[in-house]
């Protein structure tokens, strides 16, 4: 029962209200605050590439359902007025301080097997205060007490409403390029 509280106490801290079982007060999570998201627009003009290393991610093995949340202030560019511009002007970071992911694992592996698997996962995928159904589909690498999740996806922009202004808008890729990559652990007994 105290794991299943902390384990609520993660999930509020994350900002996101799901509810699980009692299954996974009995173990199989696995979580990490220090995920990897990446993403690049690519234009003949410009190529913009941030890195975000501060997403925070959980794992219920027993039931597949899992949550991923990330601050975009987070984001680091190669330069601070990009930087300025993605927060201010696109993502509205003031706004929309944060993006999630929230779903299932649709063809979980056996998590008592090491190996490497194909995976997908279906849920609701929330940038910009816009919330899409997606199927994300990626690798998991399951070795002993750590997991870790690979995926690479693309994001239009007009799907979640961020307008690119008309000056910069042969800068700026219409569809963003995402790759993640998150090692969780798992939780202490």
């Amino acid at each position: 029962m105290k794991q299943h509280i902390l384990c609520a106490v993660f999930l509020t801290v994350l900002g996101i209200a799901m509810s699980f079982p009692k299954a996974f007060a009995q173990g199989g999570k696995f979580s990490t605050s220090a995920g990897n998201t990446r993403f690049s627009s690519e234009t003949p003009l410009e190529n913009i590439n941030a890195d975000n290393k501060k997403c925070q991610a959980i794992l219920n093995t027993a039931n597949g359902e899992m949550a991923i949340r990330m601050n975009m202030r987070d984001f680091v560019f190669p330069n601070k007025l990009m930087q300025e511009h993605f927060n201010e002007n696109y993502i509205e970071s003031e706004k929309y301080p944060t993006a999630t992911f929230t779903g299932k694992i649709d063809n979980a592996p056996d998590y008592a097997k090491n190996g490497q698997y194909d995976v997908s996962a279906t849920g609701k995928f929330t940038v910009h205060g816009v919330t899409k159904e997606r199927t994300l589909k990626g690798k998991m690498k399951v070795d002993g007490d750590k997991i870790t999740i690979t995926s690479n996806f693309e994001v239009p922009l007009t799907d979640h409403k961020i307008e690119v202004p008309q000056v910069v808008f042969v800068k700026i890729a219409q569809v963003i390029q995402v790759k993640t990559e998150y090692v969780l652990t798992a939780a202490k007994k």
